[in-house]
């Protein structure tokens, strides 16, 4: 039996201008958009005015109340969500400052839920995935074994050569195991929840 339709957050882990993860974004929501078992949001931190670490508690010990109306009104952004994915751009072998920043000021609207990611960078941001994963788990999140790995020969392709990332079956492939896998996780955690 099936219940209510997920409700994920596509986060958009890098802020910078002319950034890739546009393309990332675009290309995942595609086929996203399409499936009729989840909402997708796009939650892009560039409009979220996080705060860094201001909270004199880490956000583990405040029970879901923030002293910057910033962190508070994250918090209540992302807990309405029951599962997210996120692009992971790779700075310097690890993810980008922005995105772990808004892992850290949430932590029990993370709990219990699952996350996926979508990399890029110089060996298709599996470092920064890498990290992201023990991160979340910490959060006592989920990350689904499935992700998107899209490495310098599609990067330079896209930005350089006039190429789509459709044009890489394996990345379409990623695609779809991310889906279906945040889609599988979801509905079992969700269902999870449900129960207390």
């Amino acid at each position: 039996m099936r219940i209510a339709m997920l409700k994920i957050a596509l986060i958009v882990g890098s802020t910078r201008p002319d950034r890739f993860a546009d393309k990332v974004v675009a290309w995942f929501m595609e086929t996203a958009s399409m499936r009729s078992d989840m909402q997708i949001d796009i939650v892009d931190l560039r409009d979220q005015d996080l705060p860094f670490l201001e909270e004199p508690l880490s956000p583990a010990f405040t029970g879901g109340v923030f002293a910057n109306p910033a962190a508070q009104k994250w918090c209540a952004l992302v807990s309405v969500y029951d599962a997210y994915i996120a692009t992971a751009a790779e700075y310097n072998h690890g993810p980008t400052a922005v995105l772990k920043n808004a892992l850290d000021s949430a932590y029990l609207e993370w709990n219990r839920k699952p996350i996926a990611f979508l990399g890029y960078g110089g060996v298709g941001g599996a470092r920064a995935i890498e990290q992201l994963r023990q991160v979340a788990i910490e959060l006592q999140m989920a990350p689904v074994k499935a992700e998107v790995n899209i490495a310098m020969e599609p990067f330079l392709g896209v930005l350089m050569q006039g190429r789509s990332l459709n044009d890489y079956p394996y990345l379409e492939a990623g695609r779809t195991a991310v889906l279906d896998q945040i889609q599988w996780w979801g509905d079992a955690l969700k269902a999870a929840r449900a129960k207390g």
